[in-house]
């Protein structure tokens, strides 16, 4: 099967001699196109630090990532970034949007980089499934937490990505808010053939997950109430 993400004996280790963590301890994991993955655990359990070194906003200690079959690890960082660009939508905790650029012009400086028109269209619809079209003329600062977040997980499925990585994408929502993004990033995957990974501390949100599992002492385990089985 194709996979849009591989990784291969991950390992992640922080510091050294009697202050040296074990974060990551030899993960194997993949996720396929279409795919729904979510991984649970408690806060300082890895979920994060897993994350970021499968997108690759920070190195493994060891081991390989494919990402649709190019092998990240051996890649220079310049290559990285553009495969980082076109291949991967990242939705962080921290929001990151531009503050002098209003809601409407985040998306558009996506296309400025990629020198390709503007698609006001695809704009429009993600903003209205987002519930913030009234705001796509307000800048960041005039937004709350939760609508900032809502905007950042726009713009990273604007970019069209085959991989979206979600770190706590709901934290800052309110309950009905959190459940409309978790079954829009759900809708892109499963519609659009989007790899996607959700971490997250609320297991209320793992329902429509194919998998779910629970990062345990820097390894990852099947949830056995899991949907997919």
């Amino acid at each position: 099967m194709e996979q849009a993400l591989a990784m291969h004996q991950i390992k992640k280790v922080f510091g050294s001699g009697h202050t040296e963590v074990t974060a990551l301890k030899g993960i194997d994991f993949t996720v396929a196109p279409g795919e729904f993955v979510s991984i649970i655990g408690p806060s300082g359990s890895g979920k994060s630090t897993f994350l970021t070194i499968a997108g690759g906003l920070q190195n493994p200690s060891s081991g390989q990532i494919l990402i649709n079959g190019h092998d990240f690890t051996s890649l220079s960082e310049k290559k990285r970034s553009k495969l980082r660009f076109k291949e991967i939508g990242f939705i962080l905790q921290s929001a990151n949007l531009i503050p002098y650029l209003k809601i409407e012009e985040q998306f558009y400086l996506v296309d400025k980089v990629k020198k390709e028109p503007k698609n006001q269209e695809r704009v429009k619809q993600l903003l209205t499934s987002l519930d913030i079209l009234n705001l796509k003329d307000q800048y960041p600062r005039d937004l709350s937490g939760g609508e900032r977040q809502r905007v950042a997980i726009g713009r990273a499925l604007y970019n069209d990505p085959s991989l979206i990585l979600a770190d706590e994408p709901t934290a800052s929502l309110d309950t009905d808010h959190a459940y409309d993004v978790v079954k829009l990033l759900v809708k892109e995957a499963h519609e659009n053939q989007k790899a996607t990974i959700m971490v997250t501390h609320d297991p209320r949100m793992t329902q429509w997950s194919d998998r779910v599992l629970r990062m345990e002492d820097g390894l990852l385990v099947p949830v056995v109430d899991s949907p997919a089985e």
